[in-house]
């Protein structure tokens, strides 16, 4: 059976992430801008500056993503961002970043870390890369930020997790940004038990998911068949869905409960309105994300 291609070089849909970031970052829209300035900074520099170009941003949205993705990693990154920032205000003691990829919050909120401890997870060779792209923009990482090469599928997270020091039953913010999809069954259920048996009381779990029905195939959301074959394309299948009206009880099986669960509607509701409650941007149906908070 042949590795996985991040095994073997860098994760071509946390590069893809990363340069919806970076597109984003240039946007005039509200609706369509995120507040990742730095993306722009990890992406090639030609890149960078066709993506300052309105109709390169438009045929990457229409032609070179799959319908709606481009506004799902937007909605996702302001999702997530918001989080992170309440982690922050709320004086948590750590953040744990799984598969972090290209992800830059540690950076950008910086001024607001403090004390707090910020744990990045992933893949060898794709952290490899982030942190070079790091060197030579000259972007200085805060000394309590920990980088941490792990492979979910086939090394022990607990193990990981000790040797970086991270505290047991601590207040902790846990975030799972485009991962839990690309594990099987198995290692997603032991990297939730783990979060569960480590987890101090209020700490909170941040993920998004893909529905089971996407994994059957059933091509019924909005944008499916482009996303299932960009995944495909360069060998990073999704292997872990999970039913909508499963949500909380799959929770309770490692120690959360439900806060907050939004799918496309909700998250296009969230931002993709106008002040008219007119849409200007429509969400990939596959994904959803979700809050959940300590039993």
């Amino acid at each position: 059976m042949p590795g996985k291609r991040i095994e073997v070089t860098t994760s071509r849909t946390a590069e893809w992430t990363c340069m919806t970031r970076a597109a984003s970052s240039f946007e005039v829209d509200s609706h369509y801008r995120s507040d990742d300035d730095l993306a722009a900074l990890l992406v090639p520099g030609f890149v960078r500056v066709l993506l300052r170009l309105p109709p390169i941003r438009s045929l990457f949205r229409r032609v070179l993503a799959a319908r709606g993705m481009y506004e799902y990693v937007i909605a996702r990154t302001k999702y997530i961002d918001a989080a992170f920032k309440q982690a922050l205000a709320d004086r948590f003691d750590q953040i744990v970043l799984f598969g972090a990829g290209f992800d830059t919050r540690a950076l950008r909120f910086r001024s607001d870390l403090g004390g707090i401890r910020v744990y990045e997870l992933d893949a060898p060779l794709t952290q490899k890369a982030k942190l070079g792209r790091y060197r030579q923009r000259g972007l200085s990482v805060p000394a309590n930020v920990v980088f941490v090469a792990i492979d979910f599928d086939n090394e022990s997270l607990p193990a990981k997790l000790r040797e970086i020091g991270f505290g047991d039953n601590q207040r902790s913010l846990f975030i799972m940004e485009g991962v839990l999809m690309y594990l099987r069954p198995e290692s997603a259920d032991a990297t939730l038990r783990t979060i569960g048996a480590l987890a101090g009381k209020e700490s909170r779990l941040v993920f998004d998911y893909a529905r089971s029905s996407v994994l059957r195939g059933e091509n019924t959301q909005y944008g499916e068949a482009g996303v299932t074959g960009a995944v495909a394309k360069v060998n990073e299948q999704w292997r872990f869905g999970l039913e909508p009206s499963q949500l909380e009880s799959f929770l309770s099986t490692y120690g959360f409960r439900l806060k907050d669960h939004e799918d496309s509607s909700n998250l296009e509701k969230l931002y993709f309105r106008d002040s008219n409650g007119q849409a200007v941007g429509r969400i990939n149906g596959t994904q959803c994300l979700v809050t959940a908070e300590r039993s």
